[in-house]
């Protein structure tokens, strides 16, 4: 595995850590400034429409898992295919799990960190 996976590699370990502790600064922080993200039955929104959603959904606990299926080096880009399966419970709520995969682009900032650039999620309601 070269570098620029294993560092990729990390983004989807710590984004998904993060989220399990509520780290919303932690989880922008992985995102380029302009990121697009692509879900069903919505238009494309960016990371400060994501951060708005992240903070209404105030003290939701979410957990899952992720699994890179697919990841591809293209010079300063680089895509992957990820399973997620992941719960997410507000206060007092019952659960909702939602599972399914993503294809995310990633690009290699001037900093030389790996940031998500563009992601389209897939995941569907499970019952």
């Amino acid at each position: 595995m070269t570098e620029d996976e294993t560092a990729i590699r990390q983004v989807v370990e710590t984004w998904m850590a993060a989220s399990r502790k509520g780290d919303l600064e932690t989880v922008l922080g992985l995102m380029t400034d302009d990121v697009v993200f692509m879900v069903p039955g919505k238009e494309p929104f960016g990371k400060e429409a994501f951060a708005a959603a992240s903070r209404g959904m105030g003290e939701t606990k979410i957990d899952g898992v992720s699994e890179i299926v697919e990841l591809k080096l293209l010079g300063g880009w680089a895509y992957i295919r990820n399973r997620i399966d992941m719960t997410a419970t507000p206060p007092g709520g019952e659960p909702a799990r939602r599972s399914g995969y993503t294809l995310t682009l990633l690009r290699k900032e001037g900093d030389g960190r790996w940031r998500l650039a563009r992601d389209a999620n897939l995941l569907a309601t499970q019952e």
